[in-house]
C-alpha cells in the first residue's frame, strides 16, 4: 500500500513538470493531439492534488475552499483559451460549461455521495444552516447569470448589454466573497460537522499536515500544472471540435466535457468523504465549487467579453431552464431537514440522467 501511495506521489510530482515542458514545446512546434490530451488530464488531476496538499495544511473550511479556487482557475483558464482559440463557438461556451458544472455538481455528484453514503451508512447528517447558506447563494448566482439574461430588454436574445454585464459581474463577486467570508471567518461553525467547532470530530483532523517544504512544492508544482493546462487546451481545441463534429454532438456537449474533467478529482475527494461518513465535507466541496464555478468564471468571462467586444450568450434555452429549476427546488428539498437517505441520491442521479440524454438527444 506504502508502495502504491509513494507510485502515486511520484506521478503528480511527475506530469506537472511534462506538462509545463509540453505546453512550452508546443510554443515552438505542434504536437502529437493524443500526447498532449493525456498530458493535459494528467496535468489536471496532479493540479487538484497538489491543492489538496495545500488545503490540507491549511484546515477545514479552508481547505475545501482553496480546492475551489483551484478547480475554478483551471475551468477559467479552458474557457478563455478556447474562447479565443474559436471565437466562432465561443458566444456559447461560457454558459455552456458554466450550466454543465452546475448540474453535474448538483445532480451527479451530489447524487453519487448521498447514494453510496447511505448505502454505506444508512443515514447521514450534516449541518443545515451553512449548506442552506450555499444553496441560497447558488440559487441567486445561477438564475441572474443564465436565466434574467432572457428577460432584459437592452439587447435582444440571451444577451446581457456590456453594461448590465459588467453589474452581473460585480453581483457575483460580491456574492461569492461574502459567501467566502461567512464560510472561512465570520461563521466557520456552520461549514463543519454538528457539534465540532473545532473541526476534531472528522477523521482526518489529527492526520500529520504536510511540512512546509512540501506545502511550498506542492504550491510551485500547482501553479506550473495551471500553465500547462491554459496553454495546452489552446492545441487541443481544433482536434475536440473535429471530434465532437464526427460524432454529430451538439455544441452544448464541449462544455459537459471540460465541466466533468475539471470536476473529476475533486468529485471523486467528495464521493470519498461521504463514503467515510464525513458528508458535511462532500456538501462543502460540491457546493463550493458550484459557487466558485459561477462567481468567479461569470466575472473573468465578463472581463473578456467587455475587453474584447465579443458577445456572450449567458441566457439558457427552455429546455436547460426547467432542468435548473428543477435541480435546484429538488437539492433545496433534498437538503432541507439535515438527513439523506438512498431516495435522494437516487432522484439526483435520474436528473442527471435526464439531462445528460437531452444533451444529446435534444
Amino acid at each position: 500500500m506504502t508502495q502504491k501511495l509513494r507510485i502515486a506521489d511520484r506521478t503528480h510530482d511527475l506530469f506537472p513538470i511534462l506538462g509545463f515542458l509540453a505546453a512550452m514545446a508546443s510554443l515552438a512546434m505542434p504536437l502529437n493531439s493524443w500526447l498532449v490530451a493525456v498530458i493535459l488530464i494528467g496535468a489536471i488531476i496532479a493540479a487538484v492534488h497538489h491543492a489538496e496538499v495545500i488545503a490540507h495544511r491549511v484546515g477545514e473550511p479552508f481547505g475545501t475552499l482553496i480546492l475551489a479556487l483551484a478547480v475554478t482557475v483551471i475551468e477559467v483558464g479552458l474557457i478563455l483559451t478556447l474562447m479565443q482559440a474559436e471565437p466562432e463557438k465561443a458566444q456559447t461556451l461560457a454558459r455552456d460549461t458554466v450550466f454543465a458544472a452546475v448540474m453535474v455538481i448538483l445532480n451527479l455528484l451530489m447524487g453519487l455521495c448521498l447514494l453510496l453514503g447511505a448505502i454505506r451508512h444508512h443515514e447521514q447528517r450534516f449541518q443545515r444552516t451553512g449548506i442552506g447558506a450555499a444553496l441560497a447563494t447558488l440559487t441567486v448566482l445561477t438564475v441572474v447569470t443564465l436565466v434574467l439574461p432572457n428577460f432584459t430588454s437592452s439587447v435582444s436574445g440571451p444577451f446581457y448589454s456590456p453594461v448590465q454585464l459588467g453589474f452581473v459581474a460585480v453581483v457575483s463577486l460580491i456574492l461569492y466573497a461574502t459567501f467566502a467570508l461567512v464560510q472561512t471567518v465570520r461563521h466557520r461553525d456552520y461549514f463543519l460537522p454538528d457539534g465540532d467547532a473545532d473541526g476534531d470530530g472528522e477523521p482526518d483532523a489529527h492526520a500529520q499536515p504536510p511540512t512546509i517544504n512540501r506545502t511550498m512544492m506542492s504550491g510551485a508544482l500547482l501553479l506550473a500544472s495551471l500553465v500547462a493546462v491554459v496553454l495546452l487546451a489552446k492545441n487541443l481545441s481544433p482536434v475536440m471540435g473535429a471530434l465532437l463534429s464526427d460524432w454529430g454532438a451538439p455544441p452544448a456537449v464541449l462544455g459537459v466535457l471540460i465541466a466533468a474533467l475539471i470536476l473529476a478529482p475533486e468529485g471523486l475527494a467528495a464521493v470519498r468523504a461521504a463514503k467515510a461518513d464525513r458528508l458535511q465535507t462532500s456538501m462543502n466541496l460540491a457546493l463550493g465549487s458550484a459557487l466558485a464555478t459561477i462567481g468567479l468564471t461569470i466575472p473573468a468571462v465578463a472581463v473578456l467579453s467587455i475587453v474584447t467586444d465579443l458577445p456572450i450568450s449567458l441566457g439558457l434555452d427552455a429546455k436547460s431552464t426547467v432542468l435548473l429549476f428543477l435541480s435546484l427546488i429538488v437539492a433545496s428539498q433534498t437538503l432541507a431537514n439535515g438527513r439523506t437517505t438512498v431516495l435522494q441520491g437516487v432522484i439526483h442521479l435520474m436528473l442527471f440522467a435526464i439531462y445528460l440524454f437531452t444533451t444529446f438527444v435534444p
